[in-house]
């Protein structure tokens, strides 16, 4: 009985603990403070106070209800989940409304309108007012989100090149670079990226519209409704719109919105509910997206892989035959690479270097996994060459072999046996890692796989079918390597 009650106590205690419990004196709200302004950031003067309209929203929600204010950082492509599993009660940072959102969760009424609008470069003015114009041109957008959504329909429709981010700063610098010709937006994103980025010019007319809105659990209806109320109240009383004022983000069509949503009825109900079938739908409509990314995914690991054999046999035989500073230098080289975040060295082959050399994003990706992985590479090539017993090495010259034809016929060969299986490793290693890659807009099969998960609501059955596309991919080359092993091995007996 001890123990049961011990355990017992544990969880009472780690439930008592736990940031996600109840408390009816708090409102927890989630958002990524990484998005910015004008929606959630850091106040410069004070990096722990947070600012922002969205702040300013869920401090009046709250105070609504009678609680106060408490913030949760999530990332922004993981707020619909977080606030499912109950992390906190709300999640507010720039929300877009869907139909996915709708069906998957407890959805607020909108509480601002905003508008997606093309944004290029100042020379192109004009150039590019329509998605149509810009047919064979790459439009770079923030994946899962409603632009993404457009630009994939008009890349079926008008041939325009999608390329997807992770953040919403990085397409405006690469739009002022060249890399991109426009780029499609929120206007308020569109309007601050303008301000940061000399350069560039927004296209007036816009594209779309759309609405930010607040997300809940599903069993959560009765509290979103106490939300509502308590929105609806601050739209009547002018408090929205003195904070939209504030941000500078309140525009003509505001007046307009705000009582479209007042003088609805409930919570646009026509757009909460679509049958299995439509999910269905959605789903078949994304697995050929996962087959062409696991396509580039494949491709990537293999050539990537195939950079770092060459490279690692390159560093590794330098390392073992070289000169003093030949060794020396090789030795700095893998431990620099090894000692630092493949994140970061993808980061500087792409954005770092841009100044110098712009590399297309693929051949970047490549480069950066490439000679990561030769340093990982050349260790264990080192250690098999070493691992060759110095008899035989020392047999071979006697018999008046060069160095080359004992590295060839003697040293080479066993040490490949020896380094078989932890190459199989590494290449499995390496088609995992490339999901990586997505951060310099690359999409692979994982990015693909999160920006589905987005636009459904769920990672379930986008988790699973990513899954099984990895255990595809890689169990054939575990089995390819294990027989080229076994024939190695017997040849060698």
């Amino acid at each position: 009985m001890k123990p049961i009650r011990g355990l017992l106590i544990v969880v009472a205690a780690m439930a008592f603990l736990s940031p996600a419990r109840a408390d009816d004196k708090v409102l927890r709200w989630g958002g990524d403070a990484e998005g910015g302004a004008p929606f959630v950031e850091a106040d410069p003067n004070d990096p722990l106070i947070l600012r922002g309209f969205d702040v300013e929203v869920a401090e009046q929600i709250a105070r609504g209800l009678g609680r106060r204010p408490e913030f949760h950082q999530v990332g922004f492509a993981d707020i619909d989940q977080s606030v499912q599993r109950g992390d906190f009660d709300i999640g507010m940072s720039g929300v877009e409304d869907t139909p996915a959102r709708r069906r998957m969760l407890a959805a607020t009424i909108p509480y601002f309108e905003f508008h997606e609008v093309l944004t290029m470069r100042a020379e192109d003015r004009g150039k590019f007012s329509t998605l149509a114009a810009l047919r064979g041109r790459r439009v770079g957008t923030l994946g899962g989100t409603i632009a993404y959504e457009r630009l994939l329909a008009a890349e079926k429709s008008d041939g325009v090149i999608v390329v997807s981010y992770d953040d919403d700063v990085h397409p405006y610098a690469d739009l002022r670079a060249g890399r991109l010709d426009a780029v499609l937006l929120d206007n308020i994103i569109a309007v601050r990226s303008m301000r940061r980025v000399p350069g560039l010019w927004t296209e007036p007319q816009p594209v779309a519209t759309g609405h930010y809105i607040g997300v809940l659990a599903t069993a959560n209806t009765k509290f979103r409704d106490q939300i509502n109320d308590v929105l609806r109240a601050r739209m009547r009383d002018g408090t929205l719109e003195r904070i939209y004022r504030k941000w500078g983000i309140w525009d003509s069509y505001q007046p307009s919105f705000f009582a479209s949503v007042l003088n609805a009825d409930g919570n646009a109900k026509a757009a909460e509910s679509k049958g299995p079938a439509q999910n269905l739908d959605v789903v078949l409509r994304y697995i050929p997206a996962l087959l062409r990314a696991s396509l580039i995914t494949i491709a990537l690991s293999c050539a990537a892989m195939g950079l770092a054999v060459f490279a690692g046999v390159f560093i590794a035989s330098g390392r073992v035959y070289g000169s003093a500073p030949v060794r020396a230098l090789l030795t700095i080289y893998v431990e620099v690479v090894r000692g630092t975040p493949v994140l970061l060295q993808l980061f500087v082959l792409y954005y770092g270097l841009s100044s110098v050399i712009r590399l297309p994003a693929f051949l970047a990706a490549l480069l950066g996994l490439g000679l990561n992985y030769a340093a990982y590479e050349s260790e264990i090539y080192r250690g098999a060459l070493e691992a060759v017993p110095r008899g035989q090495l020392e047999a071979a010259r006697t018999l008046g072999l060069s160095e080359a034809q004992v590295l060839r016929l003697v040293r080479g060969p066993q040490a490949f046996r020896i380094a078989l299986a932890p190459m199989t490793n590494d290449f499995v290693a390496l088609l995992k890692d490339s999901s990586l890659v997505s951060v310099i807009t690359v999409i692979e099969l994982t990015k693909q796989t999160s920006i589905f998960a987005a636009n459904i609501g769920s990672w379930v059955i986008p988790g699973i079918l990513c899954a099984a596309l990895y255990l595809v991919l890689s169990l054939p080359l575990s089995r390819l390597a294990g027989r080229l092993e076994d024939r190695w091995r017997a040849a060698t007996e």
